[in-house]
């Protein structure tokens, strides 16, 4: 067992690492430019994208459970009409962002109260990196069904491919052709839609040889479309709760000045990367429980369960440890300007603490996706995000300000891994699955 799930995570973590070393990179380019509201503007604009392209997260999660579970049943079939069906449903959602990009921003910028300048630049990255949409979302749709399949060296390939033309074309566009944050936002553009192009061709050399001759009537069948739906929509939800999170934790922190929205964005930018570590295993589990689910083999299950947590865990300690160790010095490369790494120092013990405690509920995430117990997930997460992150926040903001926002960040990973592992008896050992 393993084996199986090294053989998975391990390209899953190598390709999740590339993609936080990306925006490493974006957040040190810029925080070494002359103005601090520069980095202020990236930080707005991904958590205006974070909105737009993680609420279509369920084209990668949701595929790969689905169709983890019908190559473990052998039903090749089925697998590629779930292709074509997220795709078709990417290509109709990336229509739908391009046609409101303009609602989209204003509102965005209306929720967000940041300074006048970080709002101009805002602007100027959205207004080009929008049209990185339909890439986007196909990429999901693609790499999460290379995963469902098995298959987690192309999805690691594409990754690591997509975030090494950007970080060079970034590079590329901020020093040498003297841009700003429209430099990286044209860098991401281009790369998503090589990389889009790379997924295709993986794609055809290993899966295009087989004509299955698939009718239109099987793409819109009514209980898969019901199921296909219903799993998503517990996803969508999820991921919304999610995002509203770091929205609101990216909000608070641009309302208390540019220099702690600064501070917090380098923070968040090594949380992502000790959480996409752990991630790897979280995809491995996805891969192996729909698998072993599809097959009907529930004690390959449990054990493929144990095992992941047991390597999340395991990783998620490293990075405490990392962290604890070289907490200044990793700070250090991502801007020069003393007061945002002074500011950063003063609440650097969250950070320590994250990638142990945050270990637990990753990789339960990946366990409930690849069961498709997708409405476990979406309580575990309302109840984190409006019992628990909310409240806490505004209990303490007033005696503990920018502490606050991360004594309620905590919190709410600590209530996802409590409250998931309450329900996996029932939801993922058990006969109920949804």
């Amino acid at each position: 067992m393993n084996r199986q799930i090294l053989r998975l995570a391990i390209p899953n973590i190598i390709s999740n690492l590339s993609v936080p070393l990306l925006g490493a990179i974006d957040t040190a380019v810029v925080g070494r430019l002359e103005h601090v509201y520069y980095l202020g503007a990236i930080a707005v604009g991904s958590i205006i994208f974070d909105f737009i392209f993680w609420g279509f997260g369920f084209l990668r999660m949701g595929t790969t459970g689905l169709v983890a579970q019908a190559y473990g049943a052998g039903n090749e079939r089925e697998t590629r009409i779930i292709l074509m069906r997220v795709l078709i449903v990417a290509a109709i959602s990336s229509l739908a962002i391009l046609l409101l990009q303009l609602p989209i921003i204003e509102l965005s910028l209306y929720l967000i109260n940041a300074s006048p300048e970080v709002e101009e630049y805002t602007r100027l990255y959205y207004h080009i990196r929008i049209f990185a949409a339909p890439a986007t979302l196909a990429l999901f749709g693609i790499n999460g069904w290379f995963l469902g399949m098995q298959n987690s060296h192309y999805p690691m390939a594409v990754t690591i491919f997509l975030n090494l033309v950007n970080i060079g074309l970034n590079l590329l566009f901020v020093f040498r052709f003297g841009m700003n944050v429209d430099g990286v936002a044209t860098g991401s553009l281009v790369a998503s839609f090589l990389g889009l192009g790379l997924a295709f061709i993986l794609y055809k050399r290993k899966y295009g040889g087989m004509k299955l001759n698939i009718q239109f009537s099987e793409l819109i069948e009514a209980s898969e479309i019901k199921r296909f739906f219903t799993v998503n929509r517990d996803i969508v939800i999820r991921t919304l709760c999610l995002i509203f999170s770091y929205a609101f934790f990216t909000a608070k922190s641009a309302a208390m000045g540019d220099v702690v929205l600064a501070a917090n964005t380098i923070l968040l930018q090594m949380w992502y990367i000790s959480s996409y570590g752990t991630d790897g295993f979280a995809y491995a589990a996805e891969s192996l429980v729909g698998r072993f689910k599809g097959a009907g083999t529930p004690d390959k299950l449990k054990l493929a369960v144990k095992a992941n947590m047991l390597w999340g865990l395991g990783l998620g300690l490293f990075g405490t440890i990392a962290y604890a160790l070289f907490d200044a010095e990793i700070i250090a490369l991502f801007t020069d300007k003393e007061p945002v790494i002074a500011m950063a120092m003063t609440v650097v013990i969250w950070l320590i603490v994250a990638p142990l405690v945050n270990s637990v509920c990753f990789i339960w995430d990946g366990v409930y996706i690849g069961a498709t117990a997708t409405g476990a997930m979406r309580n575990s997460m309302l109840v984190a995000t409006f019992l628990v992150f909310v409240p806490v926040y505004f209990i303490t903001a007033e005696d503990y300000g920018i502490h606050a926002l991360w004594m309620a960040m905590t919190g709410f990973m600590v209530a996802r891994g409590v409250i998931l592992s309450i329900y996996a008896p029932s939801r993922i050992f058990g006969e109920q699955s949804l």
